[in-house]
């Protein structure tokens, strides 16, 4: 266990280009959702990080944290030592026109690119595991399918689609709330 995001665990946490959020309904019935994220996850302290969450085919993370905070965001080292730390908390979503996205957004220095809202985490256990199990990987380098997508839809057609994909989540959840978003 880690006490809190230090110097170091952020330096870490600032190497790696992909991670994993994890999140579930309450109750017993309903799917738990883990999804990659490219991109970065900024720590704004010693017990909060964010995200840029960009439109996507579901909402699944925005509805289960809508519904109970829970999530587990989760980074893997592919190169240099092994090593494996999730980050357990409650996440909120930020999205534009909220009073709290823009200074926020501006902060983390991310383009605007098919932005559907942030996601930011209130880190309550820090765990930090081996990984000897995680497989090396080498970065070939960022995709540009989102750019290519978002331009080819423009943004009526981005609208369109986050009123027709993520408003609910596949178990009928409330998931984006600003439906004229992006």
């Amino acid at each position: 266990m880690v006490a809190e995001i230090d110097a170091a665990l952020a330096a870490f946490v600032a190497e790696q280009r992909v991670f994993f959020v994890a999140t579930a309904p309450s109750g017993d019935g309903g799917h738990v959702n883990c999804s990659p994220k490219g991109g970065r996850l900024h720590v704004l302290g010693a017990r909060e990080v964010a995200y840029v969450d960009r439109v996507g085919s579901g909402a699944e993370t925005i509805a289960h944290l809508r519904q109970n905070g829970r999530i587990v965001v989760m980074l893997c080292a592919f190169t240099g030592p092994p090593r494996i730390v999730r980050l357990h908390g409650r996440g909120t979503v930020i999205e534009p026109g909220d009073a709290a996205f823009a200074p926020l957004f501006a902060g983390l220095g991310e383009d605007a690119l098919g932005v559907r809202s942030i996601v930011r985490v209130t880190v309550e256990r820090i765990a930090n595991s081996c990984g000897f199990g995680v497989p090396r990987y080498r970065l070939e380098g960022e995709r540009d399918d989102m750019a290519t997508w978002c331009a080819k839809k423009g943004q009526g057609g981005l609208r369109s689609y986050v009123r027709d994909k993520n408003a609910t989540s596949i178990d009928g959840l409330p998931a984006v709330r600003r439906l004229d978003a992006p």
